[in-house]
């Protein structure tokens, strides 16, 4: 399975990775992005099984990036990995397609039990 983390922050990217690893799904090739526009052109280069981005980022949005690949007909599984987990952005993530929303701090725990249902349900 091949895993997109998408994140301004370089460091946040490699915690999200190594969280990945503690949560029992180390075993997957990921490709990191930097925003959402670097995110939709590894989406076409890089064909994921799934995405996992933050919300806030330069250039664009998590949510942006979520809509673009939506209206692009894309249905790769997509969950944010953000700092604010409001009931608002919660919804407004739900509406746009995404699998699920894991704020920050989150634990080895936490994403296991978000990734399951998605990494279960793909061939």
């Amino acid at each position: 399975m091949k895993i997109l983390v998408v994140d301004d922050s370089r460091v946040m990217r490699q915690i999200v990775i190594r969280t990945l690893r503690q949560a029992g799904h180390g075993g997957h090739d990921v490709v990191e992005a930097e925003n959402g526009r670097d995110g939709l052109e590894k989406v076409r280069a890089e064909a994921p099984d799934l995405v996992l981005s933050d919300w806030n980022m330069p250039e664009m949005t998590g949510i942006d990036f979520l809509d673009a690949l939506r209206a692009g007909g894309s249905a790769v599984p997509f969950g944010f990995v953000t700092s604010e987990g409001s009931p608002d952005m919660r919804a407004r993530a739900e509406a746009s397609g995404a699998a699920f929303l894991i704020a920050k701090p989150f634990t080895p725990e936490a994403f296991d039990a978000a990734l399951a249902p998605v990494v279960g349900a793909l061939p």
